[in-house]
């Protein structure tokens, strides 16, 4: 419990001026508020009720009053001292901010806060935040990558791209993979429900149920999805999928399939099923490239739109969520369009290689 707030203290003429502020009609409305503030805290009201009466926030009528009972009328205004601004900061001291943000980490962290960056540098770390948002930097956050050392990255790279961009005549263009050990999770609380004011929850610990490996290819053109699930992830499970695939396509249509380096699409029983079924044709994405292939952006939405938050008691029960996704994708399919050229590929992926190579 907050102990009870006492009255403000100000004379008859400063509250005389207060309303005089609210009752005009060129008053700025930010001085309205804190006129409006002040004037209750004088008459006796809690912060708490305050903040209810006014619909604004509790530290913001403390932030007021404080500056009232400390400057008085003065303190109310946009000129009063309030410690140092980012608009005050020399260029000096915001180049020391950001070099320092680039350059170092603390002593006790892997990257800067705002405030234990305001405590190296003696600032507020409301200026360095404003700082880092004026020069685009983002200390706590972090992305993944990885750079191809594949021989035949720019062979693979155009060859794909080019199915992307300019497809062969008489053919269809599909994505394979395999997203495996996908499990079957059921959480150990009922979850609850989403309400006004309060996100939906679930408990953090639960019960694995199983797993099942999903096969799935992504027609580039329009963007059906075919896709099973198999227990196990084997090139005996790759075969069958090649079959279903066969079944499902169009008659008459070469098919090129884009997929990885995985050992089971390899396969020699893999590469004699091929030699008997020559409408297809494989083409392998360079090394550490799954980003190529489309249909790992498609296991993302399923991965986003019913697995991860999803409640499966069984396996069969988690396939058959999958199986219905994978329905209703088909109803209203739409294509991931790709529009990167091989060129800004290599340009991009070239520079990266550059500045890791002069780190390292």
């Amino acid at each position: 419990m907050w102990k009870p707030t006492e009255a403000l203290q100000m004379t008859v003429e400063q509250k005389r001026t207060l309303e005089s502020w609210v009752q005009a009609g060129i008053t700025p409305q930010r001085m309205v508020m804190r006129s409006k503030i002040c004037l209750l805290a004088a008459n006796g009201h809690s912060n708490n009720a305050i903040a209810k009466e006014l619909k604004t926030s509790r530290p913001t009528v403390i932030l007021w009053r404080k500056r009232f009972k400390e400057e008085g009328l003065l303190g109310l205004s946009e000129d009063a001292p309030h410690g140092i601004s980012a608009q005050r900061l020399d260029a000096r001291k915001v180049r020391s901010i950001v070099d320092t943000t680039l350059q170092s980490t603390p002593d006790d962290a892997t990257q800067w806060s705002t405030r234990t960056m305001a405590k190296e540098l003696g600032v507020s770390h409301s200026s360095v935040s404003r700082i880092w948002n004026a020069y685009g930097l983002q200390p706590h956050r972090t992305k993944t990558f990885k750079l191809s050392r594949g021989k035949h990255f720019v062979e693979k790279l155009t060859d794909v791209v080019g199915l992307y961009l300019n497809p062969p005549d008489k053919a269809l263009v599909l994505c394979v993979d395999e997203k495996s050990q996908i499990q079957a999770l059921d959480r150990s609380q009922p979850e609850l429900p989403m309400k006004k004011g309060r996100c939906g929850t679930m408990t953090h610990d639960y019960k694995r149920n199983g797993t099942t490996c999903l096969f799935a290819t992504l027609n580039v053109l329009d963007g059906t999805v075919i896709g099973t699930c198999y227990p196990l992830h084997r090139h005996e499970e790759f075969l069958k999928f090649l079959r279903k695939i066969d079944r499902e396509t169009p008659r008459g249509l070469f098919l090129h399939l884009i997929l990885d380096n995985y050992g089971t699409h390899k396969h020699p029983n893999v590469k004699s099923w091929l030699k008997h079924h020559p409408r297809f044709h494989l083409h392998f994405t360079p090394t550490s490239s799954s980003w190529l292939n489309l249909v790992e952006r498609w296991f993302g939405e399923i991965t986003r739109k019913r697995i991860r938050r999803g409640v499966f008691k069984s396996v069969p029960e988690l396939i058959a969520a999958i199986e219905e996704f994978i329905r209703l994708n088909n109803q209203y399919p739409k294509p991931f369009v790709w529009t990167k050229k091989v060129e800004q590929i290599l340009e991009k992926v070239n520079h990266c290689k550059a500045v890791t190579d002069t780190l390292h």
